[in-house]
């Protein structure tokens, strides 16, 4: 099974960078499944009803959040909406009334294949410890599922590279949203499990994690407050495209995707 991964769609930039990068992948590959994070989506936070409804539209089948998961107040219509989008939020948000669900499962022909999203707490809010909710979420998706993609929405490379191998050939893959820079560091872990610990994002290029460069230049210099603005130009889109084995649920091979198109 061909799983197209995309990382943080940020803003109006991101979602028509999504639009394309899902064609251009298409065009080469045979695609059996798409999952991208779109808590940056609407506006570079959080999402609204009209841009889920886009991904969706796009090819998209399963949309993962992170910290800005509550920013748009639209989100609770979309968790109680009876369509039953395939959005999930960070499992590790405390209490049991927490709107929305930290897993969902998706069936791909004869498969089916379980998403679960996590948040870091190092630099992060302090939620749930994601190293025991993740126990817990795996048991709920585990003897249902054919294949299990982790998103641990975290800041921490230490705490990515940690949970990537504690679910070492216990899930398909676990890889990091969040900081918007991807690495370079995708393998597959000894267990079978394929590792990345930032997919990086899909968004404006010439940009500080999507914002325009000079409003954040200025935050770090006088260390004021400043309005977040969106940035313009060529857009880069990127993801990890990964072929897993349906039958055993092992990523047998991560290919990163780093293309940049024009924003005409």
């Amino acid at each position: 099974m061909n799983i197209l991964i995309l990382g943080d769609i940020v803003g109006k930039p991101g979602r028509k960078g999504a639009q394309m990068v899902i064609e251009h992948v298409k065009e080469m590959n045979s695609v059996d499944l798409i999952v991208a994070n779109g808590e940056n989506s609407a506006g570079g936070k959080g999402i609204t009803m009209a841009v889920l409804d886009q991904l969706m539209d796009m090819g998209i089948n399963v949309v993962t959040m992170g910290n800005h998961v509550w920013a748009k107040k639209e989100i609770y219509q979309i968790f109680d909406s009876p369509k039953k989008y395939k959005i999930i939020r960070p499992a590790n948000y405390p209490g049991e009334a927490i709107p929305g669900s930290g897993h969902c499962i998706v069936k791909v022909e004869d498969f089916y294949v379980g998403v679960i999203n996590l948040s870091g707490r190092v630099f992060m809010e302090c939620l749930d410890n994601p190293f025991s909710v993740i126990d817990r979420e795996i048991s709920c998706v585990d003897d249902k599922c054919d294949i299990i993609l982790v998103d641990f929405h975290a800041e921490a490379t230490a705490e990515k590279v940690a949970m990537g191998w504690y679910l070492d050939g216990r899930v398909s893959m676990v890889y990091g949203t969040h900081t918007h820079i991807q690495t370079a560091d995708d393998r597959i872990l000894p267990g079978g499990t394929g590792y990345i610990t930032d997919i990086g994002m899909v968004g404006p290029r010439d940009s500080v994690l999507g914002v325009k460069k000079d409003i954040i230049i200025n935050r770090f210099k006088t260390s004021l407050p400043v309005r977040f603005q969106l940035a313009s130009g060529d857009i880069i889109a990127n993801g990890v495209l990964i072929e897993i084995n349906e039958n055993s649920g092992k990523t047998v091979n991560i290919k990163r995707i780093n293309t940049t198109f024009p924003n005409e």
